[in-house]
This record gives C-alpha cells, sequence and structure tokens, in this order.
C-alpha cells in the first residue's frame, strides 16, 4: 500500500519511520539539527508550499525525508 503526500507524490507505507509534526517538533534543537544534517546530505525531498509535516522513510537503504503540506492528523487518517 501506499501513502499519498499530496503533490503527486506516494510512499510506501512499509517504507515509513515516522510522521512528524513541523510545529511540535522543529522547536527541539535535535529535530532542527537533523533536518539540517539531512538537508546537507540531499536527503530532503522538499514541498511547494509551506511545510506542515515531514516524513521519515527507508527506500532502497537510504534514509529520506519528505516535506509536506499536509498535516501529520491528516496523514495519520490516510494510513487507516
Amino acid at each position: 500500500m501506499y501513502l499519498h503526500l499530496g503533490e503527486n507524490k506516494v510512499v510506501k507505507k512499509r517504507d515509513i519511520i515516522g510522521i512528524f509534526d513541523m510545529d511540535n517538533t522543529s522547536t527541539s534543537h535535535r529535530t532542527r539539527d537533523f533536518l539540517k544534517k539531512a538537508e546537507d546530505n540531499g536527503q530532503v525531498i522538499p514541498c511547494d508550499g509551506l511545510p506542515k509535516s515531514f516524513l521519515l522513510t527507508t527506500e532502497y537503504g537510504f534514509h529520506k525525508v519528505h516535506l509536506t503540506e499536509l498535516s501529520s492528523s491528516t496523514l495519520e487518517k490516510r494510513l487507516r
């Protein structure tokens, strides 16, 4: 099964490690450092607008961070 992230992006449900809300998690310096390192390493898949959440996935043995304009609660509902 797949999870639609908007903007014609999909990820396999089995590849999802976690779904995180940007407002709640970006207050932590650890999360900001993690996202900065992921961006520096080319692991971030951006979205067109202002991201509301991000997903951490493992695709083909590599970690990827998908930014999305959808809220984490919307993504969780789509998983069900």
